[in-house]
């Protein structure tokens, strides 16, 4: 046989992709922790996207691709009036909880944000339970929502864990798209097999390239990403559930694989089973929306405000400690171009608190960046250095911290302290002190967009100890705008 052909043997599913799916169909989630803090970030998540429809950026991309298109049985959007097909109210959810960048975090290898993936679990149970409801049949309760929101937490963490997208120039999204798809599948009714199947395509689609999210290209494009992924894992969980096959050996296929593809011939190191630790160890962006790596430093310059708000004309310098992943991916100088520019500068994003004493997500607009050229000269005077202790530290799986440290020196030889914080207060550490400061968070959101009363029915219903036996379209159902 000659030695330029391929052998076309079909082959078994690449092992990730058996466990994973034997991990979703099969394993009961029952941790308490996991679900009360599946709980809390229900809560936090849909309020970070009321917050966001205030910012017609965000709202310009809501809604039917076609104006004017319904769907009979639609999916909700929360917040507007839109009852959606469930691929384009994927991304309508998933756009607004990401748009200014507060919901939870995930820091290892790789980053990202598993909340992202309520944007594809809201829209297939919304959809499937008013779908079963027509039919005479039972809906999807919010357990459901909450089981599938620890698992796709599980996925896309332990995924990210040891598995730097990053370093190979990928945006850690292809984690959401791959953790909406299998969650999504099984929403829809999929057997393991079928999640097997649709895991392959959303493998088989790569990833994004993250020079959205960096200098000199970093754009809104960042703010819809999650968005767009969760949207295509429900497109490919629909196909799947059609019929359509998947790709066994989507990752280790030798020359067309992703491994040898976009990963460098590596295989991704998985050295931990699939349970919940990612839901019961996930960061909250309490405070302030704020790039993760950025908010012990945003801390730190809230902390020195009243030390310095009187002497900012005789700064000579900013003293910055921080962590390697920080420097990679936030710390820059030069024009900042955008609302999404400046979210993700670190300079910016401490010289506005030390300005102001706080950081909202109005201080990333551009009338307010032309309004105070001292942000910019704060800017210029900072000093960004590594503390190899806070890197360690950062990857260091009993630790998981989120270091930065801040000296301002005056002109005259005078300086204040140097201010530290280890953890920022939505990390498991500082748990008991940031709910109550979460629920704060989420009654202020509420607030933007309801009335008191339903801001307040809206608040109880989360809230609640029943909340898993209320059926999703009836939850989706008090979200909605007339």
């Amino acid at each position: 046989m000659s030695h330029n052909v391929d052998v076309n043997e079909r082959q078994a599913p690449d092992q990730l992709l058996v466990t994973i799916a034997d991990y979703v169909v099969n394993t009961p989630i029952t941790s308490s922790l996991a679900l009360q803090t599946a709980q809390h970030c229900l809560m936090d998540t849909l309020g970070c996207g009321l917050l966001a429809l205030r910012f017609p950026e965000c709202t310009k991309h809501l809604g039917p691709l076609v104006p004017g298109t319904t769907v009979l049985h639609g999916a909700r959007v929360p917040g507007t009036a839109y009852e959606l097909d469930p691929v384009t109210a994927a991304f309508n959810i998933g756009c607004i909880i990401r748009w200014l960048d507060f919901n939870d975090t995930w820091l290892a290898a790789e980053w990202g944000h598993p909340s992202d993936n309520l944007g594809a679990i809201l829209a297939v149970a919304d959809y499937q339970s008013r779908v079963a409801v027509a039919n005479g049949k039972a809906p999807l309760t919010m357990q459901d929502v909450l089981v599938a929101m620890v698992k796709a937490h599980e996925i896309q963490g332990i995924l990210a864990l040891h598995n730097s997208f990053n370093r190979v120039g990928l945006d850690h999204v292809l984690l959401v798209r791959v953790a909406s798809t299998a969650v999504a599948t099984h929403l829809l009714g999929g057997t393991r097999d079928q999640i097997v199947d649709a895991l392959s395509q959303a493998w088989a689609d790569g990833g994004a390239l993250r020079t959205y999210r960096h200098a000199p290209n970093a754009g809104s494009r960042k703010s819809w990403a999650a968005g767009d992924a969760t949207s295509r894992a429900v497109r490919l969980a629909m196909i799947t559930m059609k019929g359509e096959m998947g790709i066994p050996t989507v990752l280790s296929a030798p020359k067309w694989g992703y491994y040898d593809v976009l990963f460098k011939g590596h295989q991704f190191k998985v050295d931990q089973p699939f349970s919940s630790y990612v839901m019961e160890n996930v960061l909250f962006k309490i405070s302030y929306p704020a790039e993760f790596h950025a908010q012990t430093a945003v801390e730190c310059a809230v902390k020195l405000h009243p030390l310095v708000k009187e002497r900012i004309a005789e700064i000579d310098r900013i003293e910055v400690t921080t962590h390697e992943s920080a420097i990679r991916i936030i710390s820059k100088v030069g024009d900042l171009a955008n609302p999404a520019d400046r979210d993700h500068c670190l300079q910016y994003m401490i010289a506005v608190p030390l300005l102001y004493g706080d950081l909202v997500a109005e201080h990333y607009e551009d009338g307010f960046h032309l309004s105070d050229a001292r942000i910019d000269k704060l800017r210029q005077c900072m000093v960004i250095e590594e503390d190899k202790g806070y890197s360690q530290d950062y990857l260091d799986p009993a630790k998981r911290s989120i270091a930065n440290a801040i000296r301002v020196v005056f002109r005259d030889g005078t300086s204040t302290k140097k201010v530290a914080v280890e953890y920022p207060i939505g990390h498991r550490a500082r748990r008991e002190e940031g709910i109550p400061v979460l629920l704060g968070k989420f009654e202020r959101n509420l607030r933007t967009r309801y009335p008191q009363a339903q801001a307040s029915k809206l608040m109880a219903l989360c809230q609640s100890a029943q909340l898993g036996t209320l059926a999703v379209n009836e939850f989706m159902q008090h979200w909605q705008m007339n």
